[in-house]
């Protein structure tokens, strides 16, 4: 909690806003700019003393309750608002989900990465979109046609998808789907679509039921990937993930660490294409 900085925040939000903002009455004798503290308590629904003691900094930590009427009262923007949390030491609440709908812009910047594999991926690991390169790598392992979208739901569920990865791998690849799935289920707050992909899941592999029992947590950002190109051999990407505007989707870009040999295995798999990935699979 940064107290100097908060109440500085609280005070110039306050004189910024005009009584007729929120309704209320300009009147004749206002000897101060913008609203009383008297006035932002009340639409806060806090008391006058405590606000005082925010804007003089010597308050303890305001909930996160306190800080969303406080940020309504004070009609603070989105960004504002984080700004208000941030300072009081809390978390912003979580933006807006953009769900299955990708911006024309992240559509575009799939399309001119062309010289290496690329997915826009929901946080609960649906293939939303991808480019051609990472169609050409994945063949039919990763489509955006449902009902096979869904990246933990292939893994635990079809053996078939195991193959493109080493054997040895397999049990570190599971625990970070499941870790990574564990993070987003929580952030959603539990809402119908993490809760029915959970129990698909339980309901479909005794791996999954495993380990989600473990309850370990681990966002996936960055990692190192091995992929067995059924027409090309083997590959080696590091793959790090980007977060899209919207936090429950990010962009998983692939690679090729320096110095590999996956840089001459790109572009015979750019000559390749989808195709031969998905002939090879059939």
């Amino acid at each position: 909690m940064n107290r100097e900085e908060l109440a500085d925040f609280l005070r110039r939000s306050r004189e910024r806003l005009l009584p007729g903002e929120v309704g209320l009455p300009s009147g004749p004798r206002r000897r101060t700019p913008g609203l009383r503290r008297e006035e932002v308590s009340q639409l806060a629904g806090m008391s006058a003393d405590y606000l005082m003691r925010l804007e003089q900094a010597r308050s303890p930590q305001p909930s996160t309750q306190l800080l969303a009427a406080l940020a309504r009262a004070l009609r603070l923007t989105r960004d504002e608002r984080d700004h208000l949390y941030l300072l009081a030491g809390h978390r912003p609440p979580a933006g807006p989900r953009a769900g299955e709908y990708v911006k024309p812009s992240l559509l575009f910047l799939l399309d001119r990465l062309v010289e290496t594999p690329a997915q826009l991926v929901s946080d609960l690991g649906d293939v939303l979109s991808q480019n051609a390169m990472a169609e050409a790598l994945f063949g039919c392992h990763c489509t955006i046609e449902e009902p096979d979208r869904n990246i933990p739901w292939r893994w635990f569920t079809d053996p078939f998808v195991r193959e493109s990865y080493p054997e040895e791998e397999h049990p570190a690849y599971s625990r970070m789907h499941v870790a990574d799935l564990r993070a987003a289920v929580v952030r959603r707050g539990n809402d119908v679509a993490a809760t029915e992909l959970v129990e698909r899941l339980r309901a479909a592999s005794d791996e999954f039921v495993r380990l989600w029992e473990l309850h370990e947590v681990a966002v996936r950002r960055s990692s190192r990937k091995r992929v067995r190109h059924p027409a090309i051999g083997d590959m080696e990407f590091d793959c790090e993930a980007l977060l899209a505007p919207a936090e429950d989707q990010r962009l998983l870009v692939y690679t090729p660490p320096p110095g590999s040999k996956t840089f001459e295995a790109l572009e015979l798999l750019r000559v390749v294409g989808p195709e031969t990935a998905h002939r090879s699979h059939r």
